[in-house]
């Protein structure tokens, strides 16, 4: 499947007082990359919700660089790797200029939000899946 890329500023909220980024911010850039990612295949959190549907990081390795800085312009990709039929592992990166920040392994679930236990993939996500040649 292709890479996915999203654009993300870095504002005064996301840093430490010397304007460095935290370090759990990373994640949040990346799930909005996912998320963003889901979006263009018209699969949104909240339609998730609707179906009781969740998707739950279940592990995750990350591996932090060099720091991003107060009103950096950064890019977050989101690419998979391997999926089945209820996960997926996306390789994702926040970059700056091009220079790798961050880099992480992100397993996700997908999970019935009333029994807490796997499930297939979204109709729409599979088709998806499947139009990019990957095969559940």
């Amino acid at each position: 499947m292709s890479r996915f890329s999203w654009p993300v500023r870095v504002y005064i909220e996301d840093t430490d007082a010397g304007g460095i980024v935290y370090y759990v911010n990373y994640l949040k850039y990346m799930e909005r990359a996912r998320s963003e990612w889901l979006r263009q295949y018209e699969v949104t959190q909240q339609g998730l919700l609707d179906a009781n549907i969740q998707l739950v990081v279940h592990r995750l390795e990350c591996r932090y660089a060099k720091p991003a800085r107060l009103d950096d312009a950064l890019q977050v990709s989101a690419e998979i790797e391997r999926h089945g039929a209820c996960q997926m592992t996306f390789h994702q990166q926040v970059t700056c200029g091009g220079e790798p920040l961050c880099d992480a392994r992100v397993d996700i679930a997908c999970i019935d939000a009333t029994r807490l236990k796997p499930t297939r993939w979204p109709a729409p996500l599979r088709a998806a899946l499947r139009g990019q040649h990957l095969q559940d």
